[in-house]
């Protein structure tokens, strides 16, 4: 009698252990699943490069890849075709959820002016940033010997000083002269091979460093040709350089030049 006892309870355990085996799987899945439907689990795409299309291209293209466009902003290139991104955030190459939304700057038909911003203390990436906002764009880095490294400490436009709340036209270039102590004076140049133009020069800018000479395949003409055209060789490479360290640019229209990674 005690051993029927004794297997009935058994048996009573056992069921409940695999009651509750099962139900704790049961609500892991549901977690799990339902986590992943909820964050887009494994539903990311590359972002495609939209630079010097025109925003029906870019739609279209963006389209493929999973991911929105919306033009944001207008800056006025006069070399540039009007009409045609000259940015975007986030950029060629980065890895976003599908459904994400590409911010477009695009070229506009006609110059407009905008207010120059005050960066006089700001952060180099911060003063980019607000350049950027205004519809600017991010020229040489200047230092000079000063205790605020990497401070904004005068900006200039067309080599001479420009004063917060001046109308320039959008899209022009502006110069800062950047402190320099005696500590944190280096800085790692990246590898922009197999950027383009303007991804490669943020790319430098945002290691503190500066766009060089330009050397151009001979296979590019025109001003689209050149904000087309792709790094295949940087001088210096990568390497342990100076804040402000010039980097020189070889760009090229044709893939083959461009080393795979």
């Amino acid at each position: 009698m005690a051993t029927k006892s004794k297997g009935i309870l058994s048996n009573w355990i056992v069921k409940n252990v695999l009651l509750a085996a099962a139900l704790l799987l049961a609500l892991f899945l549901i977690a799990k699943f339902g986590l992943d439907i909820v964050t887009r689990h494994n539903s990311t795409v590359q972002v495609p490069d939209l630079t010097n299309m025109s925003v029906e291209e870019a739609s279209a293209l963006a389209s493929q890849a999973h991911v929105g466009v919306k033009v944001t902003d207008s800056v006025f290139i006069y070399r540039l075709g009007a009409g045609v991104v000259f940015r975007q955030n986030p950029p060629a190459g980065a890895i976003v959820k599908k459904g994400r939304n590409i911010f477009l700057t695009i070229n506009s038909v006609q110059p407009r002016k905008v207010s120059m911003p005050n960066l006089v203390g700001y952060s180099i990436l911060e003063a980019k940033a607000e350049l950027s906002n205004r519809g600017l764009v991010l020229g040489k880095l200047v230092y000079t010997p000063d205790i605020a490294t990497n401070r904004v400490l005068q900006q200039r436009y067309k080599g001479n000083p420009v004063r917060p709340g001046e109308s320039i036209i959008s899209g022009s270039t502006i110069d800062l002269t950047i402190g320099l102590g005696r500590s944190e004076s280096t800085t790692r140049v990246p590898n922009v091979v197999g950027q383009k133009y303007v991804a490669a020069v943020d790319a430098l800018h945002d290691k503190y460093l500066n766009a060089g000479r330009l050397y151009f395949d001979p296979g590019v003409h025109t001003y689209r040709d050149s904000v087309n055209a792709v790094v295949y060789k940087q001088d210096p490479g990568v390497s342990v350089k100076r804040l402000g360290t010039a980097v020189n640019l070889y760009l090229t229209l044709d893939p083959e030049k461009v080393p795979k990674k």
